[in-house]
């Protein structure tokens, strides 16, 4: 699916060949400094490499436009934005603005039971706790069924047990209807118990395989 050929981006990260497969879930690893959003950031075209190519299904990245590559590959940063209004207008406005069909509220509480929020609808999300907007944010990704979810530390406002219940049912959604998941995580438990496959991010160095 994504493949990167001599990528380096200013002093943060070098890859010389990396390829992430199709319809896997893929953790990204190692410790801070070593350019692991740097690297989600680069398969979104947030950034762009200093040199290199990076190639999504075979088409350059340089080449799709950067909107259209956004709708299919959607990024869910570690601190990710909270609008004003409920939980219902947060969920529906990531439909909005990928000009997406909205949804009725029956598939946005099945959002919620998968994200395992137990709230109101209606709730004002500025009431809610750090993990709990999380949960929203998370959720409104979901629901713009993207081909492959970028997720920057999805579970780092959450509990332990809250944890494992959010990437088991993640994972499970992901490979259900096909999907791509690549996500960065501080914990080793999690990328050992969850990932098709592991990149482990050394400075200038990248290391794959099953588990670390």
């Amino acid at each position: 699916m994504f493949l990167l050929r001599e990528v380096k981006y200013k002093d943060i990260l070098y890859i010389k060949n990396l390829t992430i497969k199709n319809q896997l879930i893929t953790s990204i690893v190692g410790q801070s400094g070593t350019g692991k959003t740097t690297l989600l950031r680069l398969l979104n075209k947030l950034i762009s490499p200093d040199t290199g190519d990076i190639f999504y299904n075979n088409q350059p990245l340089r080449d799709i436009n950067s909107i259209d590559l956004r709708r299919e590959v959607v990024m869910l940063p570690q601190n990710p934005s909270i609008f004003r209004g409920s939980i219902k207008e947060n969920l529906l406005i990531g439909l909005k603005f990928s000009e997406k069909p909205l949804v009725n509220d029956d598939k946005l509480k099945e959002i919620l039971e998968l994200v395992n929020l137990q709230k109101d609808l209606n709730q004002d999300c500025e009431k809610l706790s750090g993990g709990e907007k999380q949960r929203v944010a998370l959720g409104r990704v979901i629901l713009m069924e993207p081909a492959v979810l970028l997720l920057d530390e999805p579970s780092s406002s959450l509990d332990e047990d809250t944890e494992y219940l959010i990437i088991d049912r993640l994972v499970n959604y992901t490979k259900k209807n096909n999907k791509t998941l690549i996500m960065v995580t501080h914990s080793k438990k999690v990328a050992n118990q969850f990932s098709d496959e592991i990149i482990q991010l050394r400075k200038n160095t990248i290391i794959t395989g099953e588990e670390i």
